[in-house]
């Protein structure tokens, strides 16, 4: 025996030929065990339908009884099922907002929730803001300051506008307000931009954005 393969040190020929031996034994893996089922059994399996749960969804005052996978999504119900595509799918992860709408008066993304949690609730999307042809105070603020370029986050943003507004006259403090025990807010620009900074327009429109909301803001009807 050579020197370098001695039992208490194992030289370099004896660690590969371990090697070889251990890998032709994973590679050839544990013989099938009899009666097993094999791929054709597995491939012929039929897949157990997805039960639909009927449920009422009230949306800009409207009801719609529909039937969804579970597994649905607010948004893909809004957008699929009822055609409100006014709402958008952005991320559709809850990092951009583009989906958000208003569920009892509060925002959230729409993305985030399944349609089956919200059955009887207050749903407000993008559609229901104007009152026929008159244009929510929001909306008009943002056609008049510009405050959209390709206008897709444009939906949420308003829906987010009117929640956020609706928290401050609730007396919210946000991580931008100096007292948060305080029960009235300044709403400046640094309160706008924290308390919508749930919202991202990729085309960067954000100062229009803050005037838009400002100016809806001061006319005391947002």
């Amino acid at each position: 025996m050579d020197q370098a393969d001695h039992p208490q040190n194992p030289g370099r020929r004896a660690v590969l030929r371990a090697s070889a031996a251990s890998g032709m034994l994973f590679a050839v893996g544990p013989a099938p065990a009899q009666g097993a089922a094999g791929p054709s059994s597995a491939s012929n399996a039929t897949p157990a339908a997805v039960p639909l749960r009927p449920l009422t969804l009230r949306i800009n005052g409207a009801e719609h009884a529909v039937q969804l996978d579970v597994r649905t999504t607010l948004l893909d119900a809004l957008r699929n099922q009822l055609g409100l595509t006014g709402t958008k799918k952005g991320c559709d992860h809850g990092q951009c907002g583009a989906c958000t709408v208003l569920v009892n008066g509060r925002r959230i993304n729409a993305c985030l929730t399944l349609a089956v949690m919200h059955d009887g609730d207050a749903i407000t999307t993008i559609e229901g803001l104007a009152d026929g042809d008159t244009l929510h105070p929001l909306q008009s603020a943002f056609i008049a300051r510009d405050a959209f370029q390709c206008g897709y986050c444009t939906p949420g943003q308003i829906c987010s506008a009117v929640g956020m507004l609706a928290e401050v006259r609730a007396g919210w403090p946000s991580h931008a307000s100096r007292d948060v025990a305080a029960r009235a807010f300044a709403l400046d620009e640094a309160e706008i931009r924290e308390r919508m900074s749930g919202n991202l327009c990729r085309c960067a429109a954000y100062p229009n954005i803050v005037a838009a909301i400002r100016d809806a803001a001061d006319g005391g009807q947002a």
